[in-house]
């Protein structure tokens, strides 16, 4: 495609609404932010809508890059074909000018397709090129490329940029009152310093350190810091967690489970430090500015790592990672070698670093 290709669409008057197809993980949604703000900054005149499922929906309902946020639910309204159909039909009533589309699957671009809205943007993967009237071809990227810029070059591709390259978040006033309330029913004060644990990772279980050791740290981190622990995750995790909430013998908030995507958030934004794996909370606490320790074995830290110079990466170099496979077929080497001793010295630096007091 060629550069006046590029310009026509970055500069069409005509571009008055614009659809953004969004991926379909919340870490990945948190990663692609950056390309939202330029999409915003590229058309600030143009309604932009984001077509997202609704976990992601949540995350980023009310973001400032957004006008207004569209629902699909591929297991119930938007299932199959004729689910497709009907979304398709939806989105051509809306009569969007350009569509921009992140994910790279076939599924992704056909309903923008089906909807026959004029300008349709994306890689060229999977199939799908005779879906987009513009095309992003990939030339060899590097290995130690993060997807925060991978989707920034997508957009750039199109003349669709923006000067910001870290991720944001929004949460309400509102929000933040009502987590401030939930916390004061469980006898957590605004004055308290707050430590979030999440032991989960929705990818799969090669992700997850182990909850006896996540344990272990947020007892030691607690007792040094005179901090509150809130253990986080999602309702499938929830016995993951309650092995936490027995080691610690139950002093800690266990919120697994019992809270929506908006709640989760606030939640995360009100902690002073958080310990994770790699995972869509991690995310959503360096969108925050959140001091987090990060623990990754079979993912590319190189491409996901928490976009945050208040982030530490713990990892163990290992011969067969990263792997990134979603369960390990071997002895989990790469989160064995991952020691309490690790994560607790490094949390420790981070928070000395942070030039913040503890109690």
């Amino acid at each position: 495609m060629k550069s006046s290709q590029h310009a026509e669409i970055a500069g069409q008057a005509a571009v008055q609404r614009v659809l953004v197809r969004a991926v379909n993980w919340i870490g990945d949604a948190v990663m692609t932010t950056p390309a939202l703000m330029a999409v915003r900054e590229t058309y600030p005149r143009a309604e932009i809508t984001l077509l997202a499922n609704p976990l992601v929906g949540q995350l980023l309902q009310g973001h400032p890059a957004l006008d207004r946020v569209m629902l699909f639910d591929r297991k119930l309204k938007h299932r199959g074909l004729l689910g497709r159909l009907r979304l398709a039909r939806q989105l051509a009533a809306e009569r969007f000018d350009l569509a921009v589309i992140l994910p790279n699957s076939f599924d992704s671009a056909l309903v923008p397709w089906l909807a026959r809205i004029p300008a349709r943007i994306g890689k060229a993967s999977d199939g799908r090129s005779l879906l987009l009237t513009h095309r992003f071809y990939e030339q060899s990227p590097s290995a130690e490329r993060h997807e925060v810029q991978y989707y920034r070059e997508l957009l750039g591709a199109f003349g669709i940029s923006a000067e910001q390259s870290t991720p944001t978040l929004a949460v309400t006033a509102q929000e933040e009152q009502e987590v401030s309330t939930l916390l004061a029913e469980h006898g957590i004060s605004a004055e308290e310093m707050v430590l979030g644990v999440n032991a989960g990772a929705s990818f799969g279980s090669a992700k997850r350190w182990y909850p006896e050791r996540f344990a272990n740290v947020a007892q030691r981190l607690a007792a040094s810091w005179g901090a509150r622990v809130i253990l986080f995750g999602g309702p499938d995790e929830q016995e993951l967690v309650a092995v936490i909430e027995r080691e610690m013998a139950g002093n800690c908030l266990n919120l697994a489970g019992k809270t929506t995507v908006r709640q989760l958030m606030a939640l995360i934004k009100r902690c002073n430090f958080f310990v994770t794996n790699d995972s869509g909370p991690m995310h959503i606490a360096a969108a925050f500015g959140v001091p987090l320790v990060a623990i990754f074995g079979p993912t590319d830290h190189r491409g996901t790592a928490p976009c945050s110079n208040k982030a530490v990466i713990v990892r163990q170099t290992i011969d067969c990672a990263p792997c990134k496979l979603r369960v390990c077929p071997t002895d989990h080497r790469c989160m064995t070698a991952v020691t309490v001793e690790d994560v607790v010295k490094s949390a420790n630096l981070l928070w000395k670093n942070e030039g913040v007091k503890t109690r």
